[in-house]
């Protein structure tokens, strides 16, 4: 009898002690810093701020030399060869571009070098000196990547431009900082051509590609441009080489221009020395990178996560194949039917994404899961279930050879739409939400680093570790950062608050950049330096610290809203709370003070609602028909008031600890909660109870932590989707506000008045 009651202890106290040092382990540590008084935090395996990884390395320039020389041999960049473009017309009449795309073709680290050398020197025949500055204003490719570190050989700065910015922006920029030269591909030469009036400083145009259009071919020949290719210029460096110009490390590499959620772009100056700072600290925390690794490139390299990560990868040696979003897998919009995407072909093993790229990985993985039903949705929700209890640190979950089943029998087609690599993911640009990065977490057998930043901060600031299961936050400091939380009172939010010292983000360190370019009052605004020298930057988000050192955001200063009465509401959290439902590709809250109720502008997903129209037999012609509807409206009122209480339910699972689910990853099953809260006893359990038994509309208001005057009184459902293209979100897909509020402003009006 003895040894079958050690058979069963032993296991279980060994996973209570580990689970017990788990949660211990300390991640980041409470720091004595100067400014104005806070809550710091540093990380905890770094006493003093990291600014290089590499002796001797205190530039990019330098980093990329060192990199080439180490790993002459192994490939470098890779770029699909395009073997037809076709035109499809759908049933609608829209027509569509599909790319038929063959393999990748590879230049190696020798190679590239070689290139950027041949540029930097083509560059300076051309006349262009260190002080000036070059733009890139193109969509990210390998000649993106070679132009920017032959400018850096040059010590010359260069502006980045996203390529979906519209032309009063790209104007804005380009005459703001008197650039030269612009490096750009033919869709963006001729939008160029389209302004060329307007640009004050531009001499020269070098296109990536070899055709120009016509327009740009007329601005040429009226001289006020001179248009050569990226080819003639690395032609004209390898017969006129010229010795490099290279930077210090305090010299301004990048002056990045912000997509911009509000009014037009800033440009942040961005020195060698703050972007090392944030590679450096990515390489140390992100083990095991090596030449064996494949990175894919898609996301904008005008956004410093991009930047940040294609030189992370290239200093350890890796491969980069470059993609796009829309050619990303094999169902992706632009991939013709029959040819692979980029994923498939390169098979990466290690990739960034922006939380809205995750999510629509999720939804599609959803949706086919459900399509199928019987036993492949039955298998799907027990083999999830399975793994959750084992990440949730429960000895009977899913592990070992289980584990291997698993992945064999359910999540290896899942990961195959990624290529079927990935061993890494890092999320970043915007929160990510807890369920998506469980759902991508175990369905890719992945961990996913959540990170925290800013192009203020080199996207460096926090970072989560590979051992950190939980989800929701964004890790501990990176080591080149503090971050220290300060008081904000207006808001309730201060670092006195019990359980969890709460407040206003600030971050100081060697990847703080010097500010906004041409405008000191918004420099002075929004940058401090202290008593000590350390300069910071103050974020303007909310966070609280958790007791290993770990951050979570919870909230956003410019979000908050005081209503009619004196109620604040935060935007940003009710729109998170609300684009969970099915029928929402996405949403923007509005508030306005003169009135006691919010409204909302609500993008519909088409496939969700269309399949519900079908099944309640609602006829229409078109989508926008089926979004006027009166019952499609109440249909998508009626899934917001929903999707707040799923939100909840997360919540108090969580409380409840170990609630044997049988449900699905994303959504929770009413009958299954109630089967669980009735055989759980506990106070989490009861009220999850109380809840699911009441479906008054303001009872799932408080469900999901939102008074009932942040539910959306009125809504207005829009058929387009929001894209950079339209200018109503960011190259890295957030809310423009401001831009989403102009653009629809005699639709909000008339929320407020009917």
């Amino acid at each position: 009898m003895i040894p079958y009651i050690v058979a069963i202890l032993v296991p279980l106290i060994i996973t209570l002690l580990y689970q017990k040092t788990k949660n211990a382990k300390k991640r980041g540590v409470p720091v004595d810093v100067g400014g104005e008084p806070g809550y710091a935090i540093r990380n905890a395996q770094f006493p003093t701020l990291l600014e290089t990884a590499w002796e001797g390395v205190s530039t990019l320039a330098q980093l990329f030399e060192m990199a080439c020389k180490k790993h002459e041999h192994k490939c470098l960049l890779g770029t699909r060869t395009l073997i037809s473009k076709d035109t499809e017309v759908s049933a609608g009449g829209r027509s569509f571009e599909k790319l038929h795309l063959g393999e990748y073709e590879w230049l190696t680290y020798g190679q590239v070098f070689e290139k950027v050398c041949n540029f930097a020197s083509g560059l300076a025949h051309l006349g262009l000196r260190s002080e000036e500055r070059v733009a890139i204003f193109a969509d990210t490719r390998a000649e993106w990547f070679i132009s920017l570190q032959g400018c850096f050989r040059r010590n010359v700065s260069v502006v980045t431009i996203y390529a979906s910015l519209g032309e009063e922006a790209v104007c804005y920029s380009l005459n703001e900082t008197e650039v030269t030269a612009v490096i750009c591909g033919a869709k963006e030469l001729k939008k160029l051509a389209e302004v060329s009036g307007q640009l004050e400083t531009v001499k020269y145009i070098i296109c990536m590609d070899d055709e120009t259009p016509s327009s740009a071919s007329s601005v040429a020949q009226s001289g006020r441009w001179r248009v050569v290719s990226v080819a003639d210029v690395e032609k004209l460096g390898r017969e006129n080489p010229v010795d490099a110009a290279l930077p210090l490390s305090e010299d301004v590499a990048v002056i990045m221009y912000t997509s911009g959620s509000t009014g037009l772009p800033k440009g942040v100056m961005m020195t060698h020395g703050n972007v090392l700072a944030v590679v450096s600290s990515v390489r140390t925390i992100v083990t095991g990178l090596d030449d064996k690794d494949v990175y894919l490139a898609y996301l904008p390299l005008a956004h410093i996560l991009e930047i940040a990560a294609e030189n992370v990868v290239a200093s350890a040696g890796s491969a980069i194949g470059y993609g796009t979003p829309m050619t990303l897998t094999d169902t992706s919009n632009k991939i013709k039917r029959g040819t692979k995407g980029d994923a498939t072909v390169l098979r990466p093993t290690v990739m960034a994404a922006v939380p809205a790229i995750l999510d629509r990985v999720r939804d599609g993985v959803q949706k086919k899961v459900d399509a199928k039903g019987g036993l492949t949705k039955k298998l799907f929700d027990f083999a999830y279930a399975r793994r959750i209890s084992a990440i949730n640190g429960s000895w009977f979950g899913a592990r070992g050879i289980e584990l291997l089943l698993w992945n064999f029998l359910v999540f290896r087609k899942v990961r195959a739409v990624l290529g079927g690599r990935i061993r890494f993911l890092l999320s970043g640009g915007a929160p990510l939400s807890g369920d998506t990065q469980r759902f991508i977490n175990i369905c890719l057998g992945a961990p996913i680093c959540q990170g925290y930043g800013l192009t203020e901060t080199c996207a460096g600031g926090t970072f989560s570790e590979f051992d950190d299961p939980s989800v929701g936050r964004v890790g501990n400091p990176v080591p080149c950062s503090y971050i220290k939380l300060i008081d904000w009172p207006e808001g309730g939010y201060l670092i006195s608050n019990s359980p969890m010292p709460r407040g206003e983000i600030v971050i100081g360190g060697p990847n703080v950049t010097l500010g906004y370019f041409k405008n000191e009052a918004k420099t002075k605004e929004e940058y401090k330096v202290d008593e000590r020298g350390m300069r910071w930057f103050y974020t303007g988000d909310i966070g609280q610290f958790h007791a290993d050192g770990c951050l979570e955001i919870i909230d956003r200063k410019k979000d908050i809203v005081k209503l009619q009465h004196g109620e604040y509401i935060s935007l940003g959290k009710v729109e998170a709370a609300l684009v969970v439902s099915p029928y929402v590709e996405n949403i923007m809250l509005h508030a306005d003070p003169f009135h006691s109720y919010c409204v909302a502008l609500v993008v519909a997903a088409q496939p969700a609602l269309e399949e519900w129209a079908s099944k309640k037999g609602i006829a229409f012609t078109d989508f926008a028909e089926l979004c006027e509807k009166e019952e499609t409206i109440k249909e998508l009122q009626a899934s917001l008031l929903k999707s707040a209480l799923k939100v909840f339910l997360g919540i108090v699972l969580c409380l409840a600890e170990h609630l044997p689910l049988p449900a699905s990853s994303r959504f929770y099953h009413r009958n299954s909660l109630l089967r669980a809260a009735k055989e759980e006893q506990s106070f989490s359990a009861m009220l999850l109870l109380r809840l699911l038994h009441n479906n008054a509309p303001d009872i799932a208001a408080k469900a999901a932590r939102l008074e009932k005057l942040e539910i959306p009184t009125k809504i207005k459902l829009l058929p387009d989707p929001w894209t950079p293209e339209t200018g109503l979100v960011t190259a890295a897909l957030k809310l423009k506000r401001e831009a989403v509020r102009k653009a629809f402003f005699e639709e909000l009006s008339k929320l407020y008045e009917s």
